[in-house]
């Protein structure tokens, strides 16, 4: 397996401390769905978040100008979060949530992350963002 292609700054702590009290399949999810990302925009910036057991991802470290998404790890599931997941098209209705902008996927399986439509959505979230020079 190719090394992931992901650069992490900022934040308070790594990766591994954000999912370090999930569940051992819950941890999984959250490392499958990393590569996912990484996948879809090799050289990903990732802002983990230890304490508030969250991690985002994008272009540089600000949250809500330059990441377009964001995992956070529950007892039984990932959320899979788009911060402007309000306004992706969503034809299969994977995205829940209810705010202005945020919205989520629950993952629960490895079968959830390997939906073509879930990719789509990465897909479309990345392209919110303004690109680094």
């Amino acid at each position: 397996m190719a090394a992931l292609q992901i650069k992490t700054i900022g934040g308070n702590g790594a990766f591994d401390e954000v999912i370090a009290k999930a569940e051992p399949d819950v941890q999984a999810l959250a490392l499958a769905a990393r590569e996912l990302l990484a996948d879809v925009m090799p050289g990903i910036t990732e802002v983990p978040w230890a304490r508030q057991r969250i991690a985002g991802y994008g272009v540089g470290p600000k949250k809500m100008s330059q990441h377009f998404c964001y995992l956070a790890p529950f007892r039984r599931h990932l959320n899979f979060g788009f911060m402007y997941g309000a306004h992706l098209p969503d034809p299969e209705n994977l995205l829940e949530g209810s705010g202005a902008d945020l919205r989520h996927v629950k993952i629960r399986s490895l079968a959830d992350l390997e939906q073509p439509a879930l990719r789509q959505l990465v897909e479309e979230a990345s392209r919110y963002l303004p690109k680094l020079q």
